[in-house]
């Protein structure tokens, strides 16, 4: 193809260069959505209250938001679903993270960090973590119904846990009884 006389040839390595620097943008972008999660250490603390994690039972979570180098913990995942969840979360979710049930025993969870998105979650069981009532979290569905069978309570896909599951105050606010 041969192109008029009148586009100067600055013009077209100008045009030619946006072209690479959008095509290698939109590789980064995609790349960033691989980002992994990270071990909790002795000193990992949570976002919402300042606990340290490794001290306490039940699964935990961990946000990662673009631009930031290390993600948010959270003692358990009712913390984690409590913040996600609010309407007024605007910051762009790079990794969300919860621990495999499945995989690491309930006492003393350790590794076994999964998509969040991909996770069963069983809401309104009788265990509890961290702080107190939680959401825990397994890699697969059969895991979550076992517990859910043992333990009680609902099995949930991430996208059908909603903000009212999520209530970090327990529900006294709306105890009618006091």
């Amino acid at each position: 193809m041969k192109l008029p006389r009148s586009v100067p040839p600055l013009v077209l390595h100008t045009a030619a260069l946006l072209v690479a620097v959008s095509l290698l943008s939109a590789c980064g972008k995609q790349a960033g959505n691989s980002v992994g999660p990270a071990e909790i250490t002795k000193e990992s603390a949570c976002a919402l209250d300042g606990m340290y994690l490794a001290d306490y039972p039940g699964p935990k979570a961990q946000i990662l938001y673009e631009g930031t180098p290390t993600p948010e913990f959270f003692c358990d995942t009712m913390e984690m679903f409590s913040l996600y969840l609010k309407p007024e979360q605007a910051r762009k979710v790079a990794g969300i993270y919860v621990q495999d049930l499945d995989k690491t025993p309930w006492e003393a969870p350790k590794g076994s960090w999964i998509d969040a998105r991909s996770a069963f979650y069983v809401v309104g069981s009788k265990k509890r973590g961290a702080m107190g009532p939680t959401i825990p979290s397994f890699g697969t569905r059969e895991g979550a119904t076992k517990f859910a069978q043992a333990e009680g309570g609902k099995v949930y896909p991430f996208a059908e846990v909603t903000a009212d599951m999520a209530r970090l105050d327990g529900g006294a606010l709306h105890d009618q009884r006091m």
